[in-house]
């Protein structure tokens, strides 16, 4: 069963994503904070991380990504960005953010979340790690 790791800062994202992530089969393990995402993903090595861009700071969704693909050990491991920036501002991820240094992720997911579009990027990422 592969593990997935929610971080975010909103209760009530994570338990929106958890309840159903976990009924549809996989392990969900979660922290509300960048901080505490990136230790629990260091300690977990989870298959995939659903990670939200902004939490503390504007930017710290940006740190954690950065720090995991930047590290041999977990640049691997799948990352999801979670963001409302396209609702809120405009700013289009999936257009405009594809430069991998600044902005080291795999996939991009719109806030407000779409559960079976979230569901499919994640089956097609873990497919292809």
């Amino acid at each position: 069963m592969p593990k997935i790791l929610i971080i975010d800062d909103n209760p009530d994202i994570i338990e929106t994503l958890e309840l159903f992530l976990k009924d549809i089969g996989y392990e969900v393990i979660s922290a509300s904070s960048g901080d505490k995402g990136l230790n629990l993903a260091i300690q977990e090595k989870p298959n995939l991380i659903i990670l939200d861009a902004m939490m503390e700071t504007a930017d710290s969704g940006f740190q954690v990504a950065r720090q995991l693909k930047g590290n041999q050990n977990y640049k691997d491991i799948p990352i999801i960005m979670l963001t409302g920036l396209k609702e809120q501002t405009g700013f289009d991820f999936k257009k405009e953010a594809r430069n991998e240094t600044w902005l080291p992720v795999d996939d991009y997911c719109d806030k407000p979340v779409i559960l079976d579009e979230l569901n499919v990027k994640i089956e097609t990422l873990l497919k292809n790690k």
